[in-house]
């Protein structure tokens, strides 16, 4: 029976700090015993559809999903009459009744929203123009494997900071209980409504929020160091103004010296070095970029499941310990 109450993953503060902590538990435990959890056997089908181009989110979402049991059904741009000849709301009625989990990179996060809201199976943002939260639960586990912890450390985000990323790090790194910083020219740091929520999630956790044009202010003794593509997708005509505009914001040496001695740098790819990101940092031993790009997988995995228990649409193994889930679970039905 389906629960009243699936649980989704849009927004990085959808998973409560127990559960996200939860979560990358899960994901630890995944990346040691790659195949051994199976919620999705059958094989059940799992949905990922992209508006936007993509390397790490399919090639994860897709290896996630088969390793997990299932059969990725991976729908290209333009291979889909949702949200054209299709309503979003006819489109979820009919997702429900096929597969067990959609996961959707797209433009405008209006859409996903309104997908969620109408499917009785667990909806995942694989990207929207204002979040991208899968990344953020790579990077966190990320920072767990060099770090051993998140809770209590500076993490540092220089560049474009209005965009998606520098959104999801600040709630998601919130979350997590980690001081986060984000540096940007003036005109392209967060919107007011984030830095709010975020500064409320970090008052739950521990944690704080530092906004500031002042890119040596966010690096100081920084834990870790992140950084993001100056240049995203529809915004190639920008491309001379904005590489004058973030100089001041690239990681290079001088950046990274002014962070801990032990910072590690994080970067979701793909990269452009010599902009946002010299070749000696994202290649030199304080670069974790492709344990990074690996724990896409591996986190992505363990949300898939843990969202899938949560919401009563698989069995949490014996021999797992998940109270969070559980708890979900039980309110849900």
């Amino acid at each position: 029976m389906m629960p009243n109450t699936p649980r989704h993953f849009l927004v990085d503060t959808d998973l409560a700090p127990a559960e996200q902590a939860e979560v990358l538990d899960l994901a630890e435990i995944m990346k040691q015993r790659r195949y051994d959890f199976q919620p999705l056997a059958g094989p059940q089908t799992g949905i990922v559809m992209f508006d936007k181009t993509s390397t790490r989110t399919r090639v994860s979402f897709a290896a996630g999903l088969t390793e997990l049991g299932g059969s990725p059904l991976v729908i290209n741009p333009g291979e889909s009459q949702m949200g054209h000849k299709e309503s979003i709301y006819d489109s979820a009625k009919v997702f429900e009744r096929m597969v067990s989990v959609v996961i959707w990179r797209t433009y405008a996060h209006a859409g996903i929203q309104e997908l969620a809201d109408n499917s009785a199976i667990p909806v995942i943002n694989a990207l929207t123009d204002d979040y991208h939260p899968c990344q953020v639960l790579a990077d966190l586990q990320t920072i767990r494997e060099a770090k051993g912890t998140t809770q209590g450390l500076a993490m540092t985000y220089l560049g474009d900071a209005a965009n998606n990323m520098a959104n999801s790090y600040l709630l998601g790194g919130a979350t997590a209980g980690m001081h986060v910083r984000i540096a940007g020219p003036e005109g392209f740091l967060p919107d007011d409504a984030v830095v709010a929520t975020a500064t409320r999630r970090a008052e739950m956790t521990g944690g704080s929020i530092l906004v500031t044009t002042n890119a040596a202010d966010a690096l100081a003794d920084a834990d870790v160091v992140v950084t993001d593509t100056w240049i995203s997708m529809g915004q190639e005509d920008e491309t001379e103004m904005r590489l004058e505009l973030f100089k001041e914001y690239s990681v290079d040496a001088d950046a990274m010296a002014q962070a801990a001695g032990d910072a590690i740098f994080l970067h979701c790819l793909p990269a452009y070095r010599g902009y946002e990101v010299s070749p000696e940092v994202i290649d030199g031993p304080q670069s974790r970029v492709f344990d990074e790009a690996e724990n896409r997988l591996h986190a992505q995995k363990a949300l898939i499941a843990w969202l899938l228990y949560a919401s009563g649409l698989a069995e949490i193994p014996a021999d797992l310990s998940l109270p969070h889930a559980m708890a979900s679970r039980t309110k849900a039905q």
